[in-house]
């Protein structure tokens, strides 16, 4: 079955995990910024970055025949550091008009603090001056549920994003419900030990239904698994979902939502 994976960090990935990927049907998949490991200590870091993730990775991809795609920010572990922050979103829009750029993202919150929302609203006006599509990190673990409801305000405040321009992502069961009420795509992220198992998530896809929901791997320097979304095919198809039920969990939703990008040309 064909697949998009909506959010992996490739760059922590081995060329192996591409073909791995592609083999398992995997057709497109976006890659957000983030964390590299450790605190960049110039914007001159992220700029380099930024042409790793629309220079060479769409080419590396490209020789699996998966098709890459990009999101740009600073992340909220970073910005913690105002300066920092503004030096890089001052720098984003350089890169936006690049081919393969869906839009601002992984914004969002770390520890939720008063910085980190400074900075997630500069990116959120970044987006919506540009018509830009929005990809949101929400917090691990103990800080989830009250990022979440900090992200979903501050959103409100933003009134020229239009909330099916805006995918919040790494919902959990408390979270999910809030996301999908207030009219956002939601993300669920499948991870081997934190955030959401296969199993897990087809237990929302049941209980919620299969709208604006994407599934993805996140796959990064941490416990991850690039194979995740195949996983969840799996699971789906033991307990008998269809296969017209699983491509659009997997595949049209992802699509329908990078096509809202003036730059998505993927074929479908």
């Amino acid at each position: 079955m064909k697949y998009i994976d909506p959010h992996i960090h490739m760059v922590s990935r081995l060329t192996d995990d591409y073909e791995r990927m592609a083999h398992a049907g995997c057709v497109a998949l976006s890659e957000p910024a983030f964390w590299a490991g450790f605190d960049r200590g110039s914007a001159l870091a992220f700029r380099d970055y930024f042409r790793q993730l629309t220079e060479y990775e769409p080419k590396r991809a490209a020789q699996y025949g998966i098709r890459h795609f990009c999101w740009l920010c600073i992340n909220a572990k970073e910005a913690e550091d105002v300066e920092l922050s503004r030096e890089v979103i001052a720098m984003i829009p350089e890169f936006l008009d690049r081919p393969n750029v869906l839009g601002i993202g992984e914004i969002g919150l770390n520890k939720n603090t008063p910085n980190e929302s400074t900075i997630f609203c500069e990116h959120l006006e970044l987006a919506a001056s540009r018509d830009e599509l929005v990809l949101i990190h929400t917090p691990h673990l103990e800080d989830k549920f009250k990022g979440t409801r900090m992200i979903l305000d501050m959103l409100k405040n933003e009134s020229r994003l239009k909330p099916d321009r805006v995918c919040v992502d790494h919902a959990e069961e408390h979270t999910i419900k809030h996301i999908l009420d207030a009219g956002y795509w939601c993300g669920m992220t499948l991870y081997p030990v934190t955030k959401c198992t296969p199993q897990r998530s087809t237990d929302l896809i049941e209980t919620y239904g299969t709208d604006r929901l994407l599934v993805n791997s996140a796959g990064d320097w941490g416990p991850s698994d690039p194979m995740a979304v195949p996983q969840l095919i799996l699971e789906m198809r033991l307990r008998g979902h269809g296969e017209q039920t699983i491509s659009k969990v997997v595949h049209d939703n992802p699509f329908t939502f990078f096509s809202k990008c003036r730059r998505f040309k993927a074929e479908s």
